[in-house]
């Protein structure tokens, strides 16, 4: 029998508290137990991605201020297949403020950034050598939300490619409202779609999108109202039509504060995953595959403290929580008949992880 790839796990943290950038570990998924290897120092990188070919990794660099002026940065590294160390290639300003998410073009030419506090996004070209090129566009939000705090401007929070890479959907937790846009890949523009956005209930605060693996679903959890929306997908007419928007919490539970971070749907497009904070959970639920709507399974606790993002492996068997507050990562054993969460017991200790990335290289 041939032996199987090993599996490399990153992940991106906060840098005030004592890490020094992104971890490298290597995943033994018979054991469920994480090696570490190597960190690549970089400030704050808090969302990473892949390349489509895994050759280079990008890291937003979440800050308020880079080389002296307002705004972000977004880092490129070389991965080593052999042993997934990363070497740094380049930065590029990402002329907005708390870069939070990024997402590469399925070719592999564009990568697309999302500024929290700027309330904007980015696109800046990628050489073949994986080095940023300066932005080739930076587009503004504009309007506000319901929540007298947390919405009172735009908040710019994922971008996200369909698979034609015809299309960019960008979740703004600021404005209640998940922007479309065409993607214009010779000049590398992002064009305002017809319709411009689609509007989610007020008060929401949307902020991470997903696909199905079928691509006649898509999913959107909402961070301030802890809520997740359903929507049937026409990728022709790249348009999305509510179907449904069900609680991230348990049926009748009042959590003060809450809120969510991540959304996944897994490999079997069966289950998909949110996370909770303050009720510090993974909920699951099952997909109807006729439909797209979800039905409540069950939550399991993260054994931590606020969850930021969490990720599953590609055969959809684990899980990897990150959790913020209390610096861990902790694994979890996905029934994949169920869609259950187990706690393996294996915890990895990392200074305040907010992203975490299973692949494979080679």
């Amino acid at each position: 029998m041939a032996k199987s790839n090993p599996l490399f796990v990153y992940v991106g943290t906060y840098t005030h508290k004592g890490s020094e950038g992104i971890h490298v570990y290597r995943l033994d998924l018979s054991t469920r137990q994480l090696e570490f290897l190597s960190t690549a120092s970089t400030e704050s990188p808090s969302f990473l991605a892949f390349d489509p070919s895994y050759r280079f990794l990008y890291a937003v660099n979440e800050l308020g201020t880079y080389q002296g002026q307002p705004g972000g940065a977004i880092s490129a590294f070389k991965v080593d297949a052999q042993t997934g160390s990363l070497t740094l290639i380049n930065q590029q300003p990402t002329h907005g403020s708390a870069p939070c998410h990024a997402s590469i073009g399925l070719d592999g030419q564009y990568a697309y950034v999302a500024n929290y506090s700027g309330g904007n996004l980015t696109v800046l070209p990628i050489g073949e050598d994986g080095a940023l090129g300066e932005p080739s566009d930076v587009v503004q939000h504009h309007g506000s939300g319901a929540h007298p705090k947390r919405q009172t401007r735009p908040h710019a929070h994922s971008i996200t490619c369909d698979p034609s890479n015809r299309f960019a959907f960008a979740c703004d937790l600021g404005i209640d409202k998940i922007m479309v846009y065409r993607i214009d890949e010779r000049p590398g523009k992002l064009v305002a779609h017809d319709p411009p956005w689609v509007e989610i209930h007020p008060g929401a605060g949307p902020r991470h999108f997903c696909f199905h693996p079928s691509y006649q679903y898509a999913y959107v959890i909402n961070e301030v109202d802890s809520t997740l929306t359903t929507f049937r997908y026409d990728q022709e007419k790249g348009t999305l039509v509510e179907i449904q928007t069900i609680s991230s919490l348990p049926a009748g539970l009042t959590v003060p504060n809450n809120t969510t971070a991540d959304i996944h749907v897994a490999p079997s497009g069966r289950y998909l995953y949110g996370s909770n904070r303050v009720h510090d959970s993974i909920a699951t639920y099952a997909i109807d595959n006729r439909t797209g709507a979800l039905r409540l399974v069950g939550h399991e606790s993260t054994q931590g403290k606020t969850p930021r993002n969490f990720c599953l492996d590609p055969s959809g068997t684990l899980l990897l929580a990150a959790n913020q507050d209390s610096d861990s990562i902790v694994s979890f054993r996905v029934d994949t008949e169920t869609g259950l969460l187990a706690p393996t017991g294996h915890i990895a200790e990392i200074s305040m992880p907010v992203c975490v990335k299973i692949v494979t290289l080679s």
